[in-house]
C-alpha cells in the first residue's frame, strides 16, 4: 500500500521538547496544543515520503491505563488512534512500560500486512530496534524523526539511527509552532490586584509563599525556669513551590498581607475546604442546602455538550478546571440570589457542591496515583479558580444592579 503511518512515542516526542523549551524533560513544563502537534506531523510526512497518511498512532502512558485529558481530545481527531501503556510511579519518578513493546506490535503488524510503504518513527529507544529491522526486511521504508536536542547532540539511540532509511530533526522553529514553555508561577496563576476582585481573594492568590517549609503560625515560646524566653527555634531554609496552602498563609503574618478587607476573614488560618472539614466552624454556619448543586441545574442535552466540551476545550489544569464548574453552575441558575448566598460563604465551599467541583476535577485525571486523592495544592488551585469566577460573576452581578 502506497501510503504512510506515524508512530509517536509521546513520552520521548514531548518530554524531549520540554528539554529544549523548558531546560528539563518535565511535561508539565510545557503547554501543548495537540491539534497543532497532530497537523505538523501529518503535513510534514506526507511531504517527505510523498505519501498519503493512513494513521497516527499516538502511543503514551497513563495511569492505570486510563485515558487523560488529552489523549481524550487526542482519539477523536481524524487519523488518529491513541495506545496506551501503564504508567508507574518508582522512587518518586513517572515511567511508562509497556509503550515500547505496543509500538514494536504495531510496527511488525502494519509491515507484515504491508499496510504501508512508509512508516515514521517519532522515537529515541533502542529496544525499537528489532521491530524497525522487521518492517524493513518487510519492505517498509522507514524514517526515524528526532527531536532536537537541548546540547545539541543525540537524544535517540544510535543504534536506531544507524538502521533507520531517513532520519529528520524536527527542531525548534518545528516543535514552537506547537508547543511553548509554561510559565511556571505557581500553581495558581495569580490574577494579581484588580478593581473587581473581592481583596481576600487577591490577598489569596498573589500571596508569596513564606520563607519557611513549615510556615506554620507562630506559637508563644515556652519560658524557660528562669523566667526568660528561650531562643526561637531556627525554621527550614527552603518553601516548597506552588499554591500557598491554608498553613503557608497563617505563617505570612500580616506583613505580606493584601488590604484589610471591609470585613473580617473568616479566620486566621483560612481553609478552602468545604464547610463539612471546617473545623473552626463553630455554631453559625449558614444553611447551604438550599443550594441547588451542578447536576440538579443540568439537563440531558447540556451534560453532553459538556462532555464533548471537557474532550475538546479543556486542558484540564487545576484552576482552569474550578473556573469551567464555576461558569456552568453560575449560568444555569434560575434565581440569581444563590450566587450572592454561596459568595457569603467565602472561603468555605458548601459540601454538596465542593464534593461534585472534586468529582468532576478527577475525570482530569487530577487523582494522585497512590491513594487516589486529589493533591493538596491541585485542590487549593480548582478552588482558587472556582472562587475566582464566583467573585467575577458576583461583581459583575453587582454593577448591573
Amino acid at each position: 500500500m502506497d501510503r504512510c503511518v506515524v508512530l509517536v512515542d509521546a513520552g520521548y516526542l514531548l518530554g524531549a521538547a520540554a528539554s529544549l523549551l523548558a531546560g528539563e524533560p518535565s511535561r508539565s513544563r510545557i503547554v501543548v496544543d495537540h491539534a497543532a502537534v497532530v497537523a505538523g506531523l501529518r503535513r510534514r510526512a506526507e511531504l517527505e515520503t510523498g505519501q498519503p497518511l493512513l494513521r497516527i498512532y499516538w502511543f503514551d502512558g497513563a495511569p492505570d491505563r486510563v485515558p487523560q485529558p488529552e489523549h481524550r481530545r487526542l482519539r477523536v481527531m481524524p487519523r488518529v488512534t491513541v495506545r496506551l501503556g501503564a504508567l508507574t510511579r518508582t522512587d518518586g519518578r513517572w515511567a511508562q512500560k509497556g509503550v515500547d513493546a505496543a509500538m514494536h506490535a504495531e510496527l511488525s503488524e502494519l509491515a507484515r500486512n504491508r499496510a504501508c510503504s512508509d512508516v515514521v518513527l517519532v522515537t529515541g529507544d533502542g529496544d525499537l530496534l528489532p521491530g524497525m529491522m522487521s518492517a524493513k526486511e518487510h519492505g517498509v521504508a522507514v524514517h526515524l524523526w528526532a527531536v532536537q536536542a537541548a546540547d545539541g547532540d543525540y537524544n535517540q539511540s544510535e543504534d536506531l539511527v544507524a538502521e533507520a532509511d531517513e532520519r529528520r530533526v524536527l527542531d525548534r522553529e518545528w516543535i514552537t509552532a506547537a508547543i511553548r514553555a509554561r510559565d511556571i508561577a505557581g500553581v495558581c496563576p495569580p490574577p494579581g490586584p484588580r478593581p473587581e476582585i473581592r481583596p481576600e481573594i487577591a490577598a489569596i492568590l498573589s500571596a508569596p509563599l513564606p520563607e519557611s517549609a513549615a510556615a506554620a503560625p507562630p506559637q508563644a515560646p515556652h519560658p524557660a525556669k528562669n523566667g526568660t524566653a528561650p531562643a526561637p527555634e531556627p525554621t527550614p531554609a527552603s518553601a516548597p513551590r506552588g499554591v500557598p496552602t491554608p498553613k503557608d498563609l497563617a505563617g505570612l503574618g500580616r506583613a505580606h498581607a493584601a488590604p484589610p478587607p471591609p470585613h473580617p476573614a473568616p479566620s486566621a488560618t483560612l481553609r478552602w475546604s468545604s464547610d463539612r472539614s471546617w473545623t473552626d466552624r463553630g455554631a453559625d454556619v449558614p444553611d447551604t442546602s438550599g443550594l441547588p448543586t451542578l447536576a440538579q441545574l443540568t439537563t440531558a442535552e447540556q451534560r453532553w455538550a459538556d462532555r464533548e466540551a471537557d474532550i475538546t476545550a479543556v486542558s484540564g489544569d487545576p484552576y482552569e478546571v474550578g473556573q469551567v464548574f464555576a461558569r456552568r453552575w453560575i449560568a444555569r441558575l434560575a434565581d440569581p440570589a444563590h450566587l450572592q448566598q454561596l459568595s457569603t460563604h467565602y472561603p468555605r465551599v458548601p459540601h454538596r457542591i465542593d464534593g461534585e467541583l472534586l468529582r468532576y476535577a478527577a475525570r482530569f485525571g487530577l487523582l494522585a496515583h497512590k491513594d487516589d486523592q486529589i493533591d493538596e495544592q491541585d485542590r487549593y488551585a480548582i478552588r482558587a479558580g472556582f472562587w475566582r469566577e464566583v467573585d467575577g460573576r458576583t461583581e459583575s452581578s453587582a454593577d448591573g444592579d
